[in-house]
């Protein structure tokens, strides 16, 4: 199941909180973040948890490893 999350307009934290709880129960979450800060954040949080990150749609979609 793909999630979408829409944190534009959010400053981190609270885009990297939203992806974190959407991954709790999908397996992959396409997030939409305007905060400069967040392609950091999110690359970092994907890296502790051993997931994916890829560019898409003007977001990054994250995905558990399998």
């Amino acid at each position: 199941m793909n999630i979408v999350v829409d944190a534009r307009g959010m400053r981190c934290p609270w885009p990297v909180l939203r992806l974190a709880r959407a991954l709790r129960t999908a397996d992959a979450v396409t997030i939409l973040a305007d905060d400069p800060a967040a392609p950091g954040e999110i690359t970092a949080l994907a890296a502790t948890h051993g997931w994916t990150v890829s560019d898409r749609d003007g977001g990054f979609f994250v995905s558990r490893a399998p």
